[in-house]
């Protein structure tokens, strides 16, 4: 089975509410690999190229005062089907859809404060993790 990487944060709200811990513990307890990690606070110009795909939409502007209103934990994990795995074990992006004992179905409520971003594809990966990260931050296994 091909080893994927994937890119995801802790949100402002998640990590104010003090669940960075917890978000960590359940990628690791589905055996994916932390293989790189640090708390940033976002600054606009970043938030921006990570949301490039959304500008002009009614939710880009008050997205990005969100996600540069406080620090936020990047991660990028390793792992088999790992941008699927993950996915599942964040939820639906819509927190009230999303189910019973995935990260957004038991800690929140919004489609925006929904304590995680996760990559969506391969390449959306790719491109996220190349914005936060240098390849010598990365552990290479």
């Amino acid at each position: 089975m091909e080893i994927e990487r994937t890119f995801v944060y802790i949100k402002p709200d998640g990590v104010k509410r003090r669940l960075i811990g917890e978000v960590i513990s359940r990628f690791e307890k589905k055996g994916l690999n932390l293989i790189g990690l640090k708390m940033i606070r976002m600054s606009r110009k970043t938030a921006e190229e990570l949301y490039k795909e959304h500008i002009g939409k009614d939710f880009y502007e008050p997205l990005v005062k969100f996600i540069t209103s406080g620090p936020v934990v990047l991660m990028v994990l390793e792992g088999p089907r790992a941008v699927e795995a993950v996915r599942q074990i964040v939820g639906d992006t819509d927190a009230v859809k999303a189910i019973p004992g995935s990260i957004r179905g038991d800690f929140a409520l919004s489609v925006r404060e929904n304590v995680v971003h996760a990559s969506d594809s391969l390449e959306s990966a790719e491109r996220e993790m190349r914005i936060f990260f240098e390849d010598d931050e990365i552990i290479q296994n």
